[in-house]
């Protein structure tokens, strides 16, 4: 646990965290670790808020303009320091094949999806995020979270399904070109300044809410703007 606890001080002076610790089980195909051979662990990293963004920002003003992907690209940097301290393999949310991160993060944090498709945590709402992952060679110690309650259970009237200007979000399904079309059209312009309506609808976590700016960034990144 020193060695975590060592991580975790490295990830907060940028803002970030670990945000879940899982060990594979025997009977899974997990992705490779540092050596080579199945993972035997990972650690989930990420954040709650947008207290990463004073760190990103800073270091985003030493690269080009043109970069790609620069969030993704800062935060792997930063894995790929701590990495090799810990013999340990960065995988990232968008590396090929795609990692099963949401799976993951709900059996490490006990985490349920919201009706928005997001996974909803108790105390952050939909304000956070999974960055990065560590596998590791070795089995973690770590404390399983169980379920944690589902704030989606005692909302009445789901407000986030009723704030979206074009209905995109359903009990079954997320209307994607819908809303990806209203994002980039003449009239989504709230959504791209201010932000998804429908995840701000949420009541849950308002004080870990992102700034318009930062979702702002998002928005721009999903519609690619």
């Amino acid at each position: 646990m020193d060695v975590i606890s060592g991580i975790d001080a490295a990830l907060a002076a940028h803002g970030l965290a670990i945000r879940g610790l899982l060990n594979f089980a025997p009977d899974e195909t997990p992705p490779a670790g540092r050596s080579g051979t199945p993972a035997k662990s990972v650690l989930l990293i990420g954040h709650a808020g947008a207290n990463y963004w004073t760190h990103f920002s800073h270091w985003r003003a030493t690269q080009p303009d043109d970069l790609p992907n620069p969030l993704d690209t800062w935060a792997r940097t930063l894995l790929e320091a701590i990495a090799p301290e810990v013999g340990a393999r960065v995988l990232m949310p968008n590396d090929r094949p795609f990692a099963p991160f949401q799976q993951w993060a709900m059996r490490a944090e006990g985490l349920r999806p919201s009706p928005l498709g997001l996974l909803i945590h108790p105390v952050y709402g939909l304000w956070h995020a999974f960055r990065g992952a560590l596998l590791l060679d070795v089995e973690v110690s770590s404390q399983h979270a169980g379920k944690l309650s589902h704030a989606c259970d005692a909302c009445v009237g789901k407000p986030c399904l009723n704030a979206c200007p074009v209905d995109a979000f359903s009990a079954a399904e997320f209307a994607y070109e819908r809303c990806l079309a209203h994002v980039r059209g003449p009239n989504g312009s709230p959504c791209r300044s201010s932000g998804c309506l429908a995840r701000n609808a949420c009541p849950v976590g308002v004080a870990y809410r992102y700034p318009a700016s930062v979702q702002a960034f998002h928005q721009k990144a999903f519609a690619s703007l």
